[in-house]
């Protein structure tokens, strides 16, 4: 047993379950090394893997490491939350590129080069159809109290996009979220031209690091737009009027109701906003095309939703014939006020998205 790993293990034994430790992934590698050789069950190092947080992004490649320690489908489970909810982490320093970062002329050029892509192949981009299987992490409300990503299921939806951007449904989804204890992200999510243009708009883009994406040196900008310039809209449903949003929930025993309407009493309406928000641009080095797009939205932290982070991957996929570079995947992490309004005494819901887009025609 690897002592780092066996000194973690015995940390996270004597801490309680919802007291989070940060670690690295060498360190998640190490424990789960210790918790194979301790001969512990699948329970048993999911509910471990439960108590951690990582510092850094859990790659694919290093999630193939961690195949020979995972004991069975829960810790599969975990080690997949870990994965998305590091996803807008910057790996390792071992796992960058050691090349040094180019010159502002280089920069900017990367930049042109960005730009140009976006604006003449990515924008033009046909009318498409495609399958979008998204799964469903969430913790749970009280009385459970656990702060637990557990996962929920996961469907399966047709969806449409033109240039590039996912073309928002216009058929009435008949869930009745919110008094169903669960949310639904109704608005479009990030649109790869309209978060260049105000970036651009902005003029707060800088060089960041080197990173390789899909065996390739891509270069990631951050960048920041404020709310003058910001088309950034969030649409969540539902939650209760201010009226009655200091009620908890879990416990009303109300029925479902739908956006707009009133039922148990409680009129149950969807969150709207449109906010400034910040992110990283990850740019083929050497055509310009844009690989992935994470976006960070400026929520004041006592909204009823105060937290949306979102990742869209882009890969080459072959449509009609034609390789085409278009969104595979996406992440989405919330937090929300389940009760709406603004008591200062309030659960939280916390619900993790990833979704994989395939199929596409």
């Amino acid at each position: 047993m690897k002592l780092s790993g066996l000194i973690l293990l015995l940390l996270l034994l004597a801490s309680p379950a919802w007291a989070a430790k940060k670690i690295t992934v060498v360190q998640l590698q190490d424990l789960l090394h210790s918790l194979k050789d301790a001969n512990k069950t699948d329970a048993e190092v999911a509910s471990q893997l439960e108590q951690v947080e990582l510092t850094e992004e859990l790659t694919k490649g290093a999630m193939g490491s961690l195949v020979s320690f995972v004991p069975g489908p829960l810790t599969t489970d975990q080690i997949y939350v870990l994965e998305a909810r590091s996803a807008l982490l910057a790996p390792s320093a071992a796992d960058l590129p050691s090349a040094p970062a180019p010159d502002a002329a280089a920069q900017k050029a990367l930049l042109d080069k960005a730009v140009d892509y976006v604006t003449k192949v990515y924008a033009q981009l046909p009318h498409l159809t495609a399958t979008k299987t998204t799964f469903r992490f969430q913790d749970r409300l009280p009385p459970a109290n656990d702060p637990v990503f557990h996962y929920i299921g996961s469907i399966d939806a047709q969806v449409e996009s033109q240039g590039g951007a996912e073309v928002p449904s216009t058929v009435k989804d008949p869930t009745q979220w919110g008094a169903n204890n669960q949310i639904a992200i109704l608005g479009q999510g990030p649109v790869l031209t309209t978060v260049l243009e105000e970036a651009q708009a902005a003029g707060k883009i800088n060089w960041l690091r080197w990173e390789t994406v899909y065996g390739r040196q891509t270069a990631v900008f951050s960048f920041a737009v404020d709310k003058k310039k910001s088309r950034y809209a969030v649409n969540y449903c539902c939650f209760p009027d201010n009226d009655q949003g200091r009620m908890n929930l879990a416990n009303a025993g109300v029925q479902p109701g739908t956006a707009g309407t009133i039922q148990g009493g409680i009129a149950w309406t969807p969150y709207k906003a449109t906010l400034p928000y910040h992110g990283e641009l990850f740019v083929d080095s050497q055509t310009g095309a844009v690989t992935r797009l994470l976006t960070v939205a400026d929520f004041k932290p006592f909204e009823t939703v105060h937290q949306e982070e979102t990742r869209i991957d882009y890969g080459s996929v072959k449509v009609d014939g034609k390789m085409l570079i278009l969104p595979v995947r996406t992440i989405v992490d919330t937090e929300v006020f389940p009760e709406g309004g603004s008591a200062s005494k309030r659960t939280i819901r916390r619900t993790l998205y990833t979704a994989e887009i395939k199929d596409y025609k």
